[in-house]
């Protein structure tokens, strides 16, 4: 069944907040701030562990040794302008706060409401800028299996426990912007029939990197970098890689 496997994503990102949720309304203040700060920390490593992508040698390959940085940096700077522009950061922000007004939380105080936001916006983030998300949902698509969901479910599911712990009932929500990405993906792949090149996967991954790399100075509270604005760049990151092999 196309699709089963960014159904069992949204099940288990789901599962994971409620027991997260349960867990963490027995802990104390500090300790739900002490596993932010280590989720932080592990988002950083998981971002620098996808910047290895820029020396992969299909990437190099189609483009040369000098350009995968060149990309990386060029996709971030068009696609942080475009993102800007249309305001991704800002209107991500605005449904997450629909959404906790929509759950009848409006009198809530205001620190409630905005560690529901920060949930919701960094899930979002961390859950749908992997390149399991993408490689996953081109193998569901294509007809070639659901492994790589399935690993990826397992693991956003044991993420979604932690971030619900400190952040609470807005990290649930994220499965709803991860299962409208993975459904578009999944659906691109079934319409298309092929997958990205490795030399275009490799870019992705790496600017996904970047971005995890500032999803994790903002669960440090080190910096509140607008991530969101920064996604076209997953989008510009294979047309620029496509356009320097042309040339290469």
């Amino acid at each position: 069944m196309i699709g089963l496997g960014t159904l069992i994503n949204i099940g288990t990102i789901v599962t994971g907040s409620a027991v997260g949720v349960a867990i963490g309304s027995k802990l104390p203040e500090r300790t739900n701030r002490v596993v932010t700060d280590a989720l932080g920390l592990i988002t950083l490593i998981m971002g620098g562990l996808n910047l290895a992508a820029l020396g992969d040698p299909a990437f190099v390959g189609a483009v040369g040794a000098a350009a995968p940085f060149l990309i990386v940096i060029g996709s971030l700077l068009i696609g942080s302008i475009i993102g800007s522009l249309l305001g991704i950061e800002s209107r991500l922000e605005s449904f997450g706060s629909f959404i906790h007004g929509k759950l009848g939380a409006k009198s809530e105080a205001n620190t409630a409401r905005e560690r529901f936001i920060q949930g919701f916006v960094d899930a979002s983030l961390i859950f749908a800028i992997g390149p399991l998300a993408i490689l996953g949902s081109f193998s569901d698509g294509m007809g070639l299996g659901i492994d790589q969901l399935v690993l990826k479910s397992v693991l956003d599911g044991f993420a979604s426990i932690a971030f619900a712990a400190s952040l609470g009932w807005g990290v649930a929500f994220a499965a709803l912007p991860v299962g409208i990405w993975q459904g578009l993906l999944t659906l691109a792949a079934f319409a298309l029939g092929s997958v990205l090149p490795g030399s275009h996967i490799m870019a992705l991954t790496a600017t996904g990197g970047v971005l995890l790399l500032g999803v994790g100075l903002r669960l440090l509270n080190l910096r509140a970098v607008s991530v969101a604005d920064m996604l076209p760049a997953l989008v510009v990151a294979p047309i620029l890689t496509s356009i320097v092999a042309a040339f290469f």
